[in-house]
Formats: structure tokens, sequence, C-alpha cells
């Protein structure tokens, strides 16, 4: 006899768990053709050209915008959580970039990708060896960088703004306590010339696509176990990201 110890699922007999599996399939199929749709219109989203200059600092020295791109065309940026003060990196970037599998293909559509922190290079390097990590990682200490793209957070040089809302919309979404320091975020960047141009930067969970984890803990009974899901009683969940 099957002991219910645990939360699980309705157990049901296979013809009712087909009908079931079709009509998610639907749901699935129709989730598939909305992504391509989104993604359709995220590449004729139009560009700005950035007219300031950033410094950052990597392990060939001081490097300017342009040499991240690495001579491709097209450059992805995590702008991974690491303050000046901090020893270590942010746990849940770091989660993420442990996740980061081969990224060759990338290189082969004219793309390449890289870490930015505001911490010195030197700690960003310890890390990066202790994490056995390959990715190219800079430090934007000393710039504008990660003000201007609104992941790291301080009124006392850039009003609040953070996931495309200022200050005032993040205090009726989520009370008084506004973010403050750092934050994460993905940015993306294109290439003309010696012209650089911002084409797109998400934050929060539109950070997710980094990982295949939670992709592929969405095809399991308890999900990704956070609390943001909707899911049946006494399924376990934690805090999202914690």
């Amino acid at each position: 006899m099957l002991q219910n110890a645990i939360a699980h699922p309705k157990i049901v007999e296979t013809d009712e768990w087909l009908i079931a599996r079709k009509t998610l399939l639907e749901h699935e199929k129709e989730l598939t053709r909305q992504r391509d749709r989104i993604n359709a219109e995220r590449r004729r989203l139009p560009m700005v050209k950035l007219e300031k200059e950033y410094t950052f600092e990597g392990s060939k020295g001081s490097a300017k915008l342009t040499d991240l791109f690495e001579g491709r065309t097209q450059l992805i940026i995590y702008h991974f959580m690491f303050a000046p003060e901090w020893e270590k990196g942010c746990g849940g970037c770091t989660g993420f970039v442990n996740s980061l599998g081969d990224l060759s293909l990338l290189n082969e559509r004219n793309t390449t990708f890289a870490l930015v922190s505001r911490a010195p290079f030197s700690k960003l390097a310890g890390y990066k060896t202790l994490k056995g990590w390959a990715f190219p990682w800079y430090s934007s200490f000393g710039s504008d960088f990660n003000y201007d793209f609104h992941v790291t957070l301080d009124e006392k040089i850039t009003p609040i703004e953070y996931n495309y809302r200022d200050k005032a919309e993040l205090e009726r979404l989520n009370g008084p306590n506004v973010l403050q320091g750092e934050s994460h975020g993905l940015s993306v960047f294109f290439r003309l010339d010696d012209n650089i141009f911002h084409t797109y930067s998400t934050y929060a969970r539109g950070v997710e696509s980094l990982t295949d984890a939670y992709s592929l803990l969405d095809m399991t009974p308890y999900g990704r176990q956070e609390d943001f899901e909707d899911s049946p009683p006494g399924y376990p969940q934690k805090l999202t990201y914690g």
C-alpha cells in the first residue's frame, strides 16, 4: 500500500493521466508559440547609442566597453552582485554562474558573454579562481556603469530605478523598503564599428534564462520549490532565490 507521508500529486489511472497530459501539452505549445512571438519582438527592439565612455579592469588590465566584445558584434553582460567591500560574491549570482554550461555557441554566433561587478578586480580574480570559472570577468569599480544600468542603487548618486520602475513605483509595490545597493541583471550591447548601442536589459526574474536548472525543475511535481509558485498545500517551498 502506498504511503502518503509526503505531499504528492493525485494518483490516477493511465487514461485519466493521459487526458490531463494532453490538455497540458496544448498549453505548453501555446507557451512556446508565445515565447517565439516575444523573442521576435525583442529582435525588433530599437537600440540606443552609448555616448559615455566606461573603463573596466580585467585580466589584461584596463579595458573599454568595446574591448569586452573581443572583436565580436554582440555582447551579453551579466551584472554579478559583488560590492567593493564584500569578501565574496552574491550566493544567488554564484548559483547562476555555476549552472552555466558550454557557451561556445555564443562565440560561433558572433556574441561574447562576460561578467561585470563593482568589486576591485583582485577580488573578482580570486573568487573566479576559487570557483574554477573561465568566463571573462571585469571590474567596473570607479565608473558609472553599474549606476547607469541600474544594478547599483544609491540615490545619493542617481535616482533609484530598478526593473524600469522608479522609487515611487517601487514603494507602491514593495512598501518603504526600496532596494538599495547591489542588484543583478543582464544587459545586451551591439557594436557597429567603434559605436556601441544598448539593445536590452532585464532584471529580477528576467535573469532566469542563465540557468537550465529552473527549466528542469519546472517539469517536476515539486517545481522550483520557491514561495512565489502556485503549488498545492504541503509542497516544499523556500524563499525565492534564497
